[in-house]
């Protein structure tokens, strides 16, 4: 049985949650600590929110950061149609820790992020996407921007015996199909559950009838199994596999002809202790990666031919003791672990000289892509949560890490540039205090600090004149960058009121402001003592390292506003923006993305919903010109949905997204690379585009 939860307070987002008909027994099975945010005011992380509408997404996504595109504060980096990445304020890759089911990651082997976290998961299976807004919990890992968990379906919280789902899906932009298949078996001291999905995507049009070169096919599958040996433990092993094919990327040098990951993880909890101690809780997982990137269809390849053959290994875990020492506190204790490896390179058969003249014979060239690098991340963490009063709550956290890299292949240029180059150990402290002060059980005031450390990434700290930007450049890694700051702070309020006998039922609202203050920010630079590897005589003939800003800033806020009306209708408005200052170089931070409003006007009955939205995106003057940036024309995007169950076990779909056909591109997008037909502009977003769904339920 399905049914809509409303998170505490109001939330800047639309939420819905499933709960599951149990059977009578004594007590309900022990849940695995996969949910950060669960709706409750007084244990969720402070400035947090919960995502989870996976039987009305009628809109066939094309990978999980699709799920983030109408989540306030959030966007969208696109290079096409398959490899997307989040941001959320601003900040983005490593900046964000995205993981799914609290703590499991799948991290990136190609160095242009052809692969990353969210082409690993499918998307039909993400029951809920979880956000803490800043690094105001430290239980899951460094966080520096934030954290994003995509939670899988929690199947011990399921009926008993079998059920599942088939669903179809249809695009006529691109000719896509998407399917997707769950099984799944639930007894009360085991569980077995299976997905499989397969998606078929063409390449689109855009508004103006441009074709963007985006297709791509993906497979993929999972199967979980629990057992519960007592009310008060639970054990989950968990493997999914993931195979990418032939995927086009408009705004990268190469294709991806394969892209194949595995995923294992293992999951304990033991909960009802006796005594300080209540909970103890465990995970173990690792991943592989492995990626196979050609020019062989691009006009590139008429000159040189390149492939590359790359891997990315990562292995983690953490245990968490969960302690009452004394009366209301909540005490968490515990440490976790991520090691991170790469491998892989690059070989170039040069067909033609400097003039285009072809030679006599072809010349082969084998480039270092990741030097064999690797970087181990050993954290440990205190966090505690501590009723001052009745309606005062206070949360104080602390985390340590410990991270160990280095490169055990480094090429001889790259030895040449850091002759002393050996492996670095670097020790960060983070830190973070909050407080939630419920005035009524109508209204909520948020106030947190938050410090939050990260250490540069594998591409930051080891990349070799390898073009991995949103620009042209060629970039290379600087393995003594010092670890980047955020220190943010936050204040927002939530509210909400509810009317009897009236037209309008309730009003929810909130909002939230946040200033960050940034230490050692890394970006890379134009550094006039580097020349140029590859094809040096071809512009930009500057080559970029990565450095540390002096200085830099970002500020900004959310805001929203629900009103529910006639019983089944609601009227919702949000708006989202975030300023980004590097005052170095006198511009903004690459990246940013403009003002947001989203007004959505909603209809929803138990068999039966629609949905229309208006997304009216602001021009943005605010830009890097030193990254590529140019000013980026605002636009307006009007979204239109419906949904049914006209029997017991079927819900059907149709959709029309961006209804008006209007040629537009996201300032996030990244411009077109190595095409026959485009220069280097902006890639468009797809043009009007029909959705079909139908989902038969057992």
């Amino acid at each position: 049985m399905t049914k809509l939860c409303v998170l505490s307070f109001g939330t800047a987002v639309s939420y819905a949650q499933v709960s599951i008909a149990q059977d009578s027994i004594v007590k309900p099975p022990v849940q695995l600590d996969e949910v950060l945010v669960e709706g409750k005011s007084k244990t969720d992380p402070v400035f947090s929110m919960f995502k989870s509408e996976p039987e009305k997404k009628v809109v066939q996504s094309k990978n999980v950061a699709d799920l983030f595109k109408d989540i306030n504060g959030f966007a969208l980096i696109k290079r096409g149609n398959y490899a997307i990445d989040p941001s959320f304020r601003a900040s983005q890759y490593e900046q964000l820790n995205v993981q799914f089911n609290g703590g499991t990651k799948v991290m990136h082997a190609c160095p242009n992020r052809m692969d990353p976290i969210t082409t690993h998961v499918i998307p039909e299976e993400i029951e809920r996407v979880e956000v803490v807004k800043g690094p105001y919990t430290f239980r899951y890992g460094p966080t520096f921007g934030g954290i994003v968990n995509l939670v899988t379906q929690e199947v011990e919280r399921q009926e008993k015996g079998y059920h599942g789902k088939v669903n179809f899906g249809g695009e006529n932009n691109g000719n896509a199909i998407t399917t997707f298949a769950n099984v799944k078996y639930v007894q009360e001291d085991f569980d077995v559950n299976f997905n499989a999905g397969y998606r078929d995507f063409g390449n689109y049009e855009d508004g103006d009838g441009n074709e963007v070169p985006s297709s791509f096919k993906s497979t993929d599958y999972g199967v979980q199994l629990g057992y519960n040996p007592d009310e008060n433990q639970r054990i989950q092993v968990g493997f999914r596999q993931s195979f990418g094919r032939d995927v086009l990327h408009a705004g990268l040098p190469m294709d991806t002809k394969e892209d194949n990951s595995n995923v294992l993880s293992l999951d304990y909890k033991l909960d009802g202790l006796s005594g300080d101690l209540k909970t103890l809780s465990a995970k173990l997982y690792r991943s592989k990666v492995d990626h196979i990137m050609s020019n062989e269809l691009r006009p590139s390849y008429n000159s040189t031919e390149a492939v590359s053959e790359v891997d990315a290994t990562t292995m983690g875990g953490r245990v968490e003791l969960e302690w009452r020492p004394v009366q209301d506190l909540k005490l968490y204790t515990g440490i976790d672990a991520l090691s991170v490896g790469r491998t892989g390179n690059r070989t170039r058969l040069v067909k033609r000289n400097m003039n285009g003249d072809l030679l006599p014979m072809p010349m082969e060239f084998v480039d270092e892509v990741w030097q064999d690098a690797q970087i181990d991340d050993y954290g440990a963490f205190v966090e505690g949560k501590y009723p001052i009063s009745e309606k005062f709550l206070m949360n104080i956290g602390v985390r340590y890490d410990l991270v160990r890299s280095k490169a055990d292949a480094p090429a001889e240029d790259f030895v040449a540039l850091y002759p002393d180059l050996e492996a670095r150990t670097e020790n960060n402290i983070s830190t973070t205090v909050s407080f939630k002060y419920m005035v009524s059980s109508n209204l909520l005031f948020e106030l947190a600090f938050g410090r939050g450390v990260r250490s540069a990434n594998m591409i930051e700290r080891y990349i070799n004149n390898f073009t991995v930007g949103q620009d042209a450049y060629e970039y290379v890694g600087n393995p003594y960058l010092d670890a980047e700051v955020n220190n943010q702070f936050e204040l927002g309020m939530k509210a909400n009121s509810h009317f009897e006998g009236y037209v309008f039922n309730g009003l929810d609202y909130g909002a939230s402001v946040y200033y960050s203050i940034y230490e050692n920010y890394i970006v890379a630079v134009i550094d006039p003592s580097l020349d140029k590897k590859y094809m040096p005589m071809v512009q930009p003939t500057e080559v970029k390292r990565f450095a540390n800003l002096d200085q830099a800033y970002k500020t900004g806020f959310e805001v929203f506003a629900q009103l529910d009306f006639l019983q089944d209708f609601s009227f919702k408005t949000e708006l989202s923006y975030v300023y980004a200052k590097n005052k170095d170089l006198d511009e903004s931070l690459p990246l940013t993305p403009p003002l947001v409003s989203r007004f959505n006007l909603r209809f929803e009955k138990e068999k039966m919903w629609a949905r229309a939205t208006y997304t009216l995106t602001s021009k943005q003057s605010d830009i890097a010109p030193s990254f590529g940036e140019t000013e980026t024309d605002g636009y307006g995007i009007v979204d239109l949905s419906f949904g049914a169950k006209p029997f017991k076990h079927f819900t059907v779909g149709v959709a029309a997204s961006n209804v008006f056909d209007v040629a537009y591109h996201n300032h996030l997008n990244f411009s077109f690379v190595n095409q026959a037909d485009y220069g280097r502009v902006p890639i468009n977003d797809p043009g009007r585009n029909l959705t079909a769904f139908v989902q038969y339920s057992f």
